[in-house]
């Protein structure tokens, strides 16, 4: 990790090195200007977990990876489900104080901060009581159920002055932050249209158990309208983000449609749906969501009149690349008036084309951990006592939005945010 973390640095300073980037993505100082982290007790960051099922436990295991470096203690540890319970005080060495009530963890335990990773709809809840008792909040994406509790959450940021940071790690990844930069100067051109998708072949179900049940509605949140919207809040979130980054401003309108058409079991959330975004200057964002075929995988693609990047694997393409091989026997053919017949019908006679030359990737750095750099950056900020509003904006906006989209597939109309909602 330290040498991944060595090369973020090096990156991010580069990057930084650009007024540009400077000031659209001035989250990256925190690994520049950092508070020195002293080794006693009193300047410790101690963190709580309030939700450790799976993203949770996979979100203290990147902060116990750097506890020790950074000078951070998981001081307590919050779940109502048993299981989960149990394997936090496990995944904690039983170091941690253990709840099953975050409010009885905060009034017992002198905290800096909480990670929450509770269903959805149980956001709200631990976020408002975190920024009550002067604590700093990393919270899952998205915000919360409703747009009245996102409004909530981000107005008690605002009034207690504590960090509000929502896990869009992506906002870390090395692939995002160079394209992004390139984007910014221009390099692939105006940006014309974004495109995304996210298609999967599985159910979803997470846990074996009976459907419909008190327990399957805890455990299986993702496939219930009380406590999610599906697909629409926990995958197409991220990627409506990365549109809005892309663009540099949030949407004007939202339209689509979604449905149920092969998982016909006791889900009340689509399992396709697709998405039409608008921009202010017209620009669109074209998203699909599918949970019955993975041919397509998962890719986000800004698209400009010079190429084309491909951010979730890495790649840019240009519209104009190096001519392939059989071009380039043609040409000389040509030049050499030798007219030997040569096949151009086959896959490499399309230049346009990404398949036919594979692309460039944008950088080396892409496996990298954005979710421990991102965790990373929390502490650093806790220490600082601020974030960058920006990141906040970027979680806001995502998740307003998301909950615009889920409004549009259920009434077929276009969907704008209201006045009110706006920050």
């Amino acid at each position: 990790m330290n040498i991944n973390r060595r090369t973020f640095i090096e990156l991010s300073s580069a990057l930084a090195g650009s007024s540009v980037i400077a000031s659209s993505m001035p989250w990256l100082s925190a690994f520049q200007n950092t508070v020195p982290s002293g080794r006693s007790a009193s300047d410790r960051v101690r963190i709580g977990f309030i939700g450790v099922g799976n993203r949770g436990s996979t979100l203290l295991l990147n902060v116990k990876d750097f506890q020790d470096r950074l000078n951070v203690e998981i001081a307590a540890v919050c779940d109502i489900y048993e299981p989960h319970y149990q394997d936090a005080i496990r995944l904690t060495d039983g170091n941690a104080e253990a709840f099953y009530d975050y409010r009885e963890m905060l009034d017992k335990v002198d905290l800096d901060a909480v990670v929450i990773a509770t269903p959805l709809n149980d956001h709200v809840g631990p976020t408002i009581a975190a920024y009550e008792a002067g604590l700093h909040v990393f919270c899952e994406k998205s915000m919360a159920r409703t747009l009245e509790d996102t409004k909530l959450m981000y107005d008690k940021h605002i009034e207690h002055d504590k960090i509000m940071l929502i896990g869009h790690q992506r906002l870390f990844s090395p692939v995002y932050l160079e394209a992004i930069e390139r984007i910014r100067r221009g390099v692939y051109g105006p940006i014309t249209m974004v495109k995304g998708h996210w298609h999967r072949n599985r159910d979803w179900i997470m846990y074996d158990t009976e459907p419909r049940s008190e327990l399957d509605r805890q455990l299986n949140w993702r496939l219930y309208k009380e406590t999610s919207a599906g697909m629409i809040t926990e995958l197409s979130s991220h990627h409506l983000q990365i549109a809005n980054w892309v663009m540099g401003v949030q949407p004007v309108s939202v339209l689509g449609s979604g449905s149920i058409n092969f998982w016909k079991d006791h889900r009340e959330v689509w399992d396709n749906f697709g998405l039409v975004f608008q921009y202010p200057d017209g620009t669109h964002f074209t998203y699909s969501c599918l949970q019955s075929n993975r041919h397509n995988g998962v890719q986000i693609q800004a698209l400009g009149n010079k190429g084309m990047v491909d951010l979730e694997i890495n790649k840019q393409f240009w519209e104009d690349p190096p001519a392939p091989p059989a071009i380039r026997k043609l040409i000389h053919s040509i030049e050499s008036s030798l007219f030997d017949t040569i096949p151009i019908g086959g896959a490499t006679w399309v230049p346009a084309e990404p398949v036919a030359y594979g692309g460039e990737f944008i950088t080396d750095g892409w496996e990298m951990n954005e979710t421990q750099l991102f965790l990373e950056a929390f502490v650093e900020y806790i220490r600082k006592g601020r974030a960058p509003e920006e990141l906040s904006l970027e979680g806001y906006n995502a998740s307003t939005w998301t909950l615009l989209a889920e409004q549009t597939t259920m009434t077929g109309e276009k969907a704008e945010l209201p006045e009110g909602y706006l920050v």
